[in-house]
């Protein structure tokens, strides 16, 4: 089965946090789907954790290169399309959906990836849900 991660799932695998257990479970034995986009929201989260006193520096410097050196083997690498940040719009308009650009871009990636969608965001989760897609649990 093809899984698409976005940042709230590849963050616990590389910084340990509760769900750290939880997303190295989910993983097993699947084809991984990684986009750019979650890459660049990944990163956004390590550069603020950082930031915050959270990691220092060094550390994010090796959390950085961890997933760098993990993408290179263990996922597939898919980039970000206009095609998917029309959907995405789309998505938003849906005003019953409630959704934000960053979740709606990450579900479309997932639809054109015929990938099931794997988020630790409950809203996200819903929302695709919603939408009929299948949402890892």
């Amino acid at each position: 089965m093809s899984l698409y991660l976005d940042a709230s799932a590849l963050l616990p695998l590389f910084i340990e946090e509760a769900a750290s257990s939880r997303a190295q479970d989910l993983l097993r034995g699947n084809v991984l789907v990684i986009s750019d986009f979650a890459v660049a929201e990944f990163s956004s989260a390590v550069a603020r954790r950082t930031r915050l006193g959270e990691i220092d520096e060094a550390g994010a410097a090796r959390v950085f290169a961890a997933l760098d050196a993990w993408m290179m083997n263990a996922a597939r690498r898919e980039s970000m399309t206009a095609g998917d940040v029309g959907v995405a719009i789309g998505l938003v308009r849906r005003l019953d959906l409630g959704l934000r650009a960053p979740d709606a871009i990450n579900i479309a990636m997932a639809q054109r990836c015929a990938a099931t969608l794997v988020t630790f965001d409950a809203k996200m989760a819903r929302s695709a849900r919603s939408l009929g897609m299948t949402v890892s649990d």
